[in-house]
């Protein structure tokens, strides 16, 4: 099984089959990967949030690209030391033409202020850039989310655009993680 890890945490991205797992039954993909059970603690918003990735993205991209399926899955976020999965990111699709990939995350929230998202974020990124075809990797997230707006900029994410509805667009360019 394919997985990269820091210091902390180990970030494994789903497979097609384990993405069917975990849309079935979130404790049968965790017994699955040797976790132990998290019971994750997620907003109505990121539970809605995480529903339509899985439906509409996740589980068809995968199935339809399983040679790449790592551009277009969700990363479980593994606390090594408890071998507890505490949150998810993942990308929106391989690079564009541009050579830009879109991420996002999402942290359970009894892990929450604990520097994981930061950590994975720095963790994916270095992967995303060891690819040749990866210049800058892109994050969206709203002006009110202040505290992901501290973790892009803990990770080096630079503000490029906001829109008329506060979502701001960050980038971090290939060689200034």
């Amino acid at each position: 099984m394919f997985y990269i890890e820091s210091e902390r945490l180990r970030m494994i991205p789903l497979t097609h089959e384990l993405l069917q797992l975990l849309h079935t039954n979130r404790q049968t993909m965790e017994l699955a990967l040797g976790l132990n059970i998290s019971n994750p603690q997620i907003s109505d918003f990121y539970k809605k949030e995480i529903n339509d990735a899985m439906v509409n993205f996740w589980l068809p991209k995968t199935l339809a690209n399983p040679q790449a399926y790592k551009w277009y899955t969700n990363w479980e976020i593994i606390l090594k030391s408890d071998n507890i999965s505490v949150g998810g990111l993942g990308f929106n699709g391989e690079p564009n033409e541009k050579g830009e990939a879109e991420t996002g995350y999402m942290i359970n929230e009894q892990h929450q202020n604990k520097g994981y998202a930061t950590e994975a974020l720095q963790l994916l990124s270095g992967w995303a850039f060891s690819r040749e075809n990866v210049k800058a990797i892109i994050v969206h997230t709203y002006q009110d989310n202040l505290p992901s707006r501290r973790i892009l900029s803990k990770c080096g994410f630079e503000e490029v655009e906001k829109d008329n509805d506060g979502l701001l667009t960050y980038s971090l360019k290939k060689g200034m993680s």
